[in-house]
């Protein structure tokens, strides 16, 4: 089932959005604190956002781009500000498309299975993961913090996948060696900890020290 976040702070529009979007199959979720929008999208992990412009705190610009730094989920703009240089705007910001207030419930949904149909068919979406203000994209292998963006090796990525897929509770070394070889051949321990060695220094280098925690004799943990 398709997830639709919507980010509109016009209560009576957000409710009746809501209850559109389910009648025609989907799940549709409301923001509830329009100053944490980019958490709350993160949380929510949905397959396309519904985004006015005018919003408290922060307009729908702001969270556009906050949004496409980490996920290239497909936005469609919502406003009653529909002339040329606001749609530019959106467009330029990476939106998918824009639809105009007053808008017709049906026009809106045929434009958003569009917009899904066009994003998923010939793919499996985007995944993301976060913890601690880390995001781990897992349509791309590339993790996010503070603004900076860094590449993946393959054995970077499955470690951290694992972990960060297990926050808060011990991966055993025997787990993270069988998902990075998936072998019952002999592969030296000593490998792991230069793969886990390496990977603490790239976290460190985007400020995420001690992001990484061994457990002598069970393992590793994010928490």
């Amino acid at each position: 089932m398709f997830k639709i976040y919507i980010v509109e702070d016009d209560d009576i529009i957000a409710k009746e959005l809501c209850r559109h979007i389910e009648l025609w199959g989907m799940e549709a979720v409301c923001t509830t604190d329009f100053r944490f929008v980019l958490e709350e999208f993160l949380s929510v992990d949905p397959q396309l956002v519904l985004l006015d412009i005018s919003l408290p705190y922060f307009n729908g610009y702001h969270w556009c781009t906050e949004i496409r730094k980490v996920s290239k989920v497909p936005i469609l703009f919502l406003s009653s500000a529909a002339d040329n240089m606001n749609m530019i705007m959106a467009m330029n910001l990476g939106a998918d498309d824009f639809i105009a207030k007053p808008f017709d419930l049906n026009v809106l949904t045929a434009k958003v299975q569009a917009i899904l149909r066009r994003s998923y068919d010939y793919n499996d979406g985007v995944r993301l993961i976060t913890h601690r203000g880390a995001i781990l994209n897992l349509s791309d292998a590339t993790l996010t913090y503070q603004d900076e963006r860094i590449d993946l090796s393959k054995n970077d990525f499955r470690i951290l996948e694992t972990l960060m897929e297990n926050r808060g509770g011990v991966v055993s070394r025997e787990t993270l060696m069988h998902k990075l070889w998936e072998t019952d051949s002999f592969v030296d321990e000593n490998t792991l900890s230069v793969n886990i060695t390496r990977l603490r220094g790239k976290l460190a280098l985007l400020g995420l020290t001690d992001f990484i925690t061994t457990k002598k004799g069970l393992g590793y943990i994010v928490e």
